[in-house]
């Protein structure tokens, strides 16, 4: 009987992101999970670990932990978690050449053995760490997408939820923009079972609402006091992959490319994209206000302004 072999999602990092977000990923029973990290041993017991709960989970997919990339090869997604994690005080901004440097190298290995992958950056700050993914790496701007759009729509749907006592099924959301604080949430196409919110909660409240899902993260930063945010991010990445592995072509906001959409050229954004089994299959152009476009805008352009920062 001829062996089947199943697809490879590799997990770059296995910290508290990138181990979560391979719990997610074996859980879903997809794809074979290999989670490498630098640190010798860290890998292979968080691996380890996670295999020893298959029994009583009941996930048939193995786990592999390793400090080599050779062990990556022919992985169909790559999820890039490694680098420091913001703390405290600290800025998007501060993280930026470190983690430049560690996210160029990780990719470069990674994508060397997986030439035909589909890569997730998770690596703050996130639309800066895309571009220096793309450039490592070499692929075309389909195949190389950011996670925060999921993450950020995720923030603002359970802050709605909480406030109308609802379900958060029953609330879908879209977030815009860079990812950090000029992110642009829509409550115009955010909707509660299919009306929109801006009929089920006054305008001040739900600029209270965006306000908050802008500084999810800060957040959870400062109540933890050391580290970031990784159950909902973890979660997040999970969704993605799941709708490239199975090319389900959901239409998801991420970090991408734009080469001219929404008036965006040559920067990593997030904006509606239909997400499907060759990575971003086109970006999902929508109608926006003069005061949201300008919104978008602001937010480019300090994404600009951070690429601009960005270690030749």
């Amino acid at each position: 009987m001829e062996k089947v072999t199943r697809r490879k999602v590799t997990v770059i990092g296995a910290g508290n992101v990138g181990a979560t977000t391979a719990q997610r990923v074996i859980e879903t029973g997809l794809a074979d999970v290999v989670l490498v990290d630098i640190v010798e041993g860290l890998p292979q017991g968080k691996a380890l670990d996670l295999a020893e709960a298959a029994p009583v989970v009941g996930y048939d997919v193995a786990v592999t932990g390793t400090n080599d990339y050779a062990d990556t090869a022919g992985s169909a997604i790559i999820v890039v978690t490694s680098g420091l994690a913001r703390q405290p005080g600290m800025s998007r901004d501060d993280l930026l050449a470190r983690n430049a440097g560690i996210v160029g190298s990780v990719v470069a290995q990674a994508a060397a053995v997986s030439p035909d992958a589909v890569i997730v950056v998770v690596t703050n700050p996130l639309d800066a760490m895309c571009h220096v993914a793309m450039t490592a790496s070499g692929f075309p701007r389909e195949r190389v997408i950011g996670m925060a759009g999921v993450l950020d729509s995720a923030r603002f749907r359970a802050f709605i939820a909480a406030e109308l006592d609802v379900s958060v099924r029953d609330v879908r959301t879209f977030v815009l923009g860079g990812h950090g604080d000029t992110m642009v949430p829509l409550p115009r196409y955010s909707t509660v079972g299919g009306v929109p919110i801006t009929e089920l909660l006054p305008a001040e409240r739900i600029g209270q609402l965006v306000d908050r899902t802008r500084n999810g993260g800060a957040e959870v930063v400062a109540l933890l006091k050391t580290g970031s945010a990784y159950y909902a991010p973890a979660a997040a990445v999970a969704e993605m992959v799941e709708a490239i592995l199975l090319d389900q072509r959901r239409i998801l906001p991420c970090a991408a490319y734009l080469t001219g959409e929404y008036g965006i050229d040559g920067l990593f954004v997030g904006v509606p994209v239909v997400l499907g089994s060759r990575g971003m299959e086109k970006v999902v152009e929508i109608s926006l206000t003069d005061e949201e476009k300008a919104g978008l805008l602001h937010s480019a352009a300090a994404v600009r302004e951070l690429f601009d920062k960005l270690p030749a």
